[in-house]
């Protein structure tokens, strides 16, 4: 079964949870060895949006600097870590458009691409894919298979002259500006964000916030994905997350705060 189900947009996230939900009948196998593990919840500060106070930024790192302090594969005990995105999940930021430009920031997270203009950037990705047998049989009473799988765009940045810092400012005015929802495009697929609404800010780093977008999937149904953003000093990591059966069903479900832990970690 593909590990790459899971794509930066609804269209092609659909479309990957049907292949994953014809498939899935039969034993299961889980590549961590931990099958229905569940995934710990992120420790939350303020709201994000607020008026906590930020520290002042300190030095941009260089390309080489980010390399060293993005997350890698040690750094998590479960899930894999890519230190290149995909072909799928590739994509420049000229290729990012929006109906509302305002609301740019928060694609620009989904897709893993660097706010504004930084010194300098890399990006990650992390992907978990867990089975259990299921509770419910097949339409033929064969067994089936409850298929979990976790995504994560990383994008870590480095910034002069306070450009973290504005960055987290535009992301916060997104999410005020943008709450009714826009029409993205990123790369040759369009998005219909049906709404926004900031969250609880995750703890560590010097300030960020937590965004819930809430993706048109088809008819009336509509899919969850989450962003979250920390800054760091002059650096800031973004992460993009989406699960498989949020995306499809539009339920709640929690970052894995391993990697969002073990990435502002390595930020110092």
């Amino acid at each position: 079964m593909s590990s790459t189900a899971v794509r930066r947009t609804a269209l092609v996230a659909s479309a990957a949870a049907l292949t994953l939900l014809a498939t899935a009948c039969g034993g299961s196998s889980d590549d961590d060895g931990a099958a229905g593990e569940e995934t710990a919840k992120t420790e939350q500060s303020a709201p994000a949006g607020g008026a906590e106070e930020s520290a002042p930024a300190g030095k941009a790192l260089t390309a080489a600097e980010l390399e060293k302090v993005a997350l890698a594969q040690a750094d998590v005990k479960n899930g894999k870590v890519a230190t290149e995105l995909s072909a799928d999940d590739q994509v420049a930021k000229d290729q990012i458009s929006a109906d509302n430009k305002a609301c740019l920031p928060l694609v620009y997270v989904q897709g893993a691409v660097a706010q504004g203009e930084p010194a300098a950037d890399v990006q990650r990705s992390w992907q978990r894919q867990t089975e259990a047998p299921s509770e419910s049989k097949g339409p033929d009473g064969q067994d089936m298979t409850d298929i979990d799988v976790n995504e994560i765009l990383l994008n870590v940045a480095s910034y002069e002259d306070g450009g973290a810092e504005q960055a987290v400012a535009g992301l916060k005015a997104a999410v005020e500006k943008c709450a009714g929802g826009f029409v993205a495009t990123v790369g040759s697929d369009k998005m219909q964000v049906t709404e926004v609404s900031g969250a609880q800010a995750p703890k560590g780093g010097d300030e960020g916030l937590t965004v819930n977008i809430g993706v048109a999937t088809g008819g009336d149904s509509s899919g969850l994905m989450k962003l979250v953003v920390v800054r760091k000093g002059a650096t800031l990591a973004t992460f993009g997350a989406v699960n498989l059966s949020s995306m499809m069903t539009g339920a709640e479900f929690e970052v894995p705060a391993e990697v969002v832990d073990a990435q502002v970690a390595k930020l110092g």
